[in-house]
């Protein structure tokens, strides 16, 4: 999952370098067409296509994992207090600890 969410926002930086670098030749006065991108003044065609999707789907699914990663940041204090619990109860019904142990590690816990 951390190795996705870098994987899809290092590709949203560098279409968002890619774009920027054509805003930047419009600013300059090159305009549509004069750039080493642009071909002559017919444009990327097929490939700007692809780059434009690509760029919206990797917005997208950038947006999806930053809220997912946040969501399950947030969840980290009720939920780790009941997943501490289980594992207490755990290893009290396996016999690792003894009762007295246990109601001691319960009572921290709570």
């Amino acid at each position: 999952m951390k190795r996705v969410l870098q994987l899809t926002m290092g590709s949203t930086l560098g279409l968002f370098i890619f774009s920027a670098g054509d805003a930047f030749a419009q600013w300059r006065g090159y305009g549509w067409g004069h750039g080493p991108w642009m071909m002559g003044g017919y444009g990327m065609g097929w490939f700007g296509s692809i780059i434009m999707v690509a760029f919206w789907i990797a917005v997208v699914v950038g947006i999806v994992f930053l809220i997912r990663w946040l969501a399950q940041s947030t969840r980290g204090g009720a939920g780790s207090a009941e997943s501490a619990l289980e594992i207490l109860k755990r290893r009290y019904a396996k016999g690792e600890i003894d009762k007295k142990e246990f109601e001691q590690k319960k009572k921290d816990l709570l």
